[in-house]
Formats: structure tokens, C-alpha cells, sequence
């Protein structure tokens, strides 16, 4: 009773639309977390404390990742026609780990079309012509990917622990991956994994830094500029909010509630709804249905999201669903991408049976729809 009263509450203020709208937003696409289920093991083995399904089963997406996620999204089309469209998150770069465990000097990085690169000639049973995949999901309108930043983890705590000398980061980067690492004391409440983290505002200059280059490299990527950005892990000083709109950024994807760091003990609470916000120059986007089926096989995550998209569509919201790559890869364990790309049809098909007007748009349509009727 308190769930279905949450999601019919928080789907009442912001912007409205008759259209019946649906978005999947899936973060983390490109960041290496684990390089291979052998370097896992080693990682294990050695002490690295891993924990939760991120670490056990987060890798970069393979050749057949992709081919199978593109099977299941053409599976299903909305009443247009069109198929199920994808809105990736993605970053920009990954550490580069060869430079890293030459030098303790400080963190350096390799853009992903560098990874790929790198993956193919180490491991080509899986990474052999998986970014020219990438190139086709975008071009036939299966992929449109948006910012999320830079890297998918926290430099300036990686490069306290660098010059620590961190055992679990030295082996963290002998076996290519990043997980496990853990927080760092000099910088409280803050994860590895969380790019614009902060504890002392002075960091937020460093940030606005990466940003800007994560951006610039975002571009030369994709070829286009990215509409909309979601930090890694939802961590953001609002101080960036109008750095980010003088980048070209026109939307920010943020949680429902959360409390954001100003400064070391100083908190601010922050409640988002959907589209433009008093004082900002920018459109905030709120997710609003989940979708993680990897997380407890045993729980019925598709019934719980389309009872979240009917919340929405009462009142006239779009459905945002929100997910992580981890719940489609197959890298470490091809019975994880079985078992979500099955979950994933399932919802697919519960959309177009329940709501046969339904929509399949990006997040950047969205933005522009948004934008258009402001």
C-alpha cells in the first residue's frame, strides 16, 4: 500500500503529457568495472573485497551483449512501428591501466574507442567488432546515447590511492579492472565509483575540468553533442548546474529526493520533478519506474514496473525507466544476460498488450517534446 501511494504521489507535480511516452535510461555503458571473470577470480583470490552484483558481474559490453540486446529491442514496436529504443549513458574514457601500473604519478586515461580497442586484441572471442556494433545500434536508431560523464569513478580518490600505494587498487589495476576499491578516510562519504563525489567544495573546480572534457570527448565519439547527462551515481554539486548549461547541456537526469554535499558538513536536501525548475536554465528529468531484474531473480521486477508505468500514465506522466547495464551483460555469466534480456521482452510485450497507444522514444525526444510545449 505505502509502494503504490509513493508512485502515484511522486508522479503529480512537474510536466504532463497525454501521450503515452516511454524511455529506457541505462546507465554505465562503456566503464570497465570487471575485465574478465578470470580476472575476477584473481581479484578474489587476493583479498579484494568485492561486493554486490556490480562487482561480480559488471564488465564492458561484448559483441554478443549488444547482439542480443538488439534482438530483444526489435522484438517489439509501438503503435507507430517503431522499435524499442535504448538511451544509454555512457563515459567518455576508462583508466588506462598501462600507464597506471607504470607510474604512481597520478591517474591517466584512455578514451573508450581505446578500450574497445585494447579488448578486441586481448579478448576478440568477445570484443572483436563490438564498437563497430555500437556504430550500427546508433545508426539504426536502436542506441541514443547521452553523458555520464567522464569515467565512472572518483580521480581524485583514485589518485590518494595511488600515491597511498592501495593494495587493492595495485591489484585492481595488475588485473584491469575496477571494483572492489573501497572508500578513501581523506575523503568522507565518498565512493570510488562516484566521478563528481565531493567532501570539500574546493574539488568542484577539478570537476567542472573533467566535465568539460568528458564532453569534448563525448563528441568526437558519437559525433554529436549530448542533450542530456546523469552523473555516476547521482553524486553532483549544484554549483556545476550552470557550468553544465553553458556546456550545452539542456537536461540533467536527477533522483526524486536526494541531499547534496556543499561543503564537508554543510548538506543541502533536494527534491526534483520533472521538466524546468525555478532558477535553472536547465530540465530536470526524474526517473520514475525501476527496472532492475539481475538485482533478486526471485522478485517479479516486471510486474513492479508496469505498475509503475500505469502510476505514471494516470497522471499523465511519461514513463522513465531506469536500469543499469549490469542487468544485460554476459561476459562474466551468460545466465545474467539471459535471465534480464528474458525480463527485458517481458516488459516489452506487458507495454504494447496493456497500453497499445504506447510510445518508444529517447531521452533526448524527450527533452526536445519538453522543450517544445514549455
Amino acid at each position: 500500500m505505502k509502494r503504490q501511494l509513493y508512485d502515484n504521489l511522486k508522479n503529480i507535480p512537474g510536466w504532463h503529457t497525454s501521450d503515452k511516452l516511454v524511455i529506457f535510461s541505462v546507465d554505465d555503458y562503456g566503464n570497465v568495472r570487471l575485465d574478465s571473470k578470470r580476472a575476477r577470480d584473481r581479484m578474489l583470490t587476493s583479498g579484494v573485497p568485492l561486493e554486490g552484483r556490480f562487482d561480480y558481474l559488471d564488465s564492458l559490453e561484448t559483441r554478443q551483449d549488444l547482439e542480443a540486446l538488439f534482438q530483444t529491442l526489435s522484438k517489439v514496436t509501438d503503435h507507430h512501428g517503431r522499435h524499442a529504443v535504448w538511451s544509454p549513458y555512457v563515459l567518455s574514457a576508462n583508466p588506462d591501466f598501462r600507464e597506471m601500473s607504470r607510474s604512481a604519478e597520478g591517474y591517466r586515461y584512455e578514451l573508450v574507442t581505446q578500450t574497445f580497442e585494447r579488448l578486441a586484441a586481448e579478448q576478440p572471442s568477445a570484443y572483436g567488432g563490438a564498437w563497430a556494433l555500437w556504430q550500427e545500434g546508433i545508426q539504426s536508431g536502436l542506441l541514443k546515447p547521452q553523458f555520464h560523464g567522464r569515467e565512472h569513478l572518483n580521480v581524485e580518490l583514485l589518485e590518494r590511492k595511488l600515491r597511498a600505494g592501495s593494495r587493492t587498487l595495485k591489484i585492481n589495476i595488475d588485473n584491469r579492472s575496477m571494483a572492489g576499491i573501497g572508500h578513501e578516510r581523506s575523503l568522507p562519504g565518498v565512493g570510488f565509483t562516484h566521478g563528481f563525489g565531493v567532501w570539500s567544495r574546493s574539488e568542484v573546480g577539478r570537476h567542472r575540468e573533467i566535465i568539460a572534457d568528458g564532453l569534448k570527448l563525448f563528441e568526437k565519439l558519437y559525433g554529436f553533442t549530448a542533450a542530456t547527462f546523469t552523473p555516476p551515481a547521482q553524486k553532483l554539486h549544484p554549483d556545476l548546474y550552470p557550468f553544465l548549461e553553458a556546456e550545452g547541456v539542456r537536461a540533467i537526469d536527477k533522483p526524486l529526493y536526494c541531499v547534496r554535499r556543499l561543503d564537508r558538513d554543510r548538506t543541502v536536501r533536494e527534491f526534483n520533478v520533472l521538466g524546468r525548475s525555478r532558477g535553472c536554465g536547465h530540465l530536470s528529468l526524474v526517473r520514475n519506474v525501476v527496472f532492475e531484474p539481475t538485482n533478486n531473480p526471485s522478485f517479479d521486477s516486471v510486474g513492479l514496473a508496469l505498475r509503475q508505468v500505469a502510476a505514471a500514465f494516470r497522471w499523465r506522466k511519461p514513463a522513465m525507466i531506469s536500469s543499469h547495464r549490469v542487468n544485460f551483460c554476459g561476459h562474466i555469466d551468460e545466465e545474467n544476460r539471459r535471465f534480464g534480456l528474458a525480463a527485458l521482452h517481458r516488459l516489452l510485450r506487458g507495454l504494447v498488450d496493456r497500453w497499445p497507444d504506447v510510445e518508444f522514444i529517447s531521452s533526448n525526444e524527450l527533452v526536445e517534446r519538453i522543450e517544445s510545449t514549455a
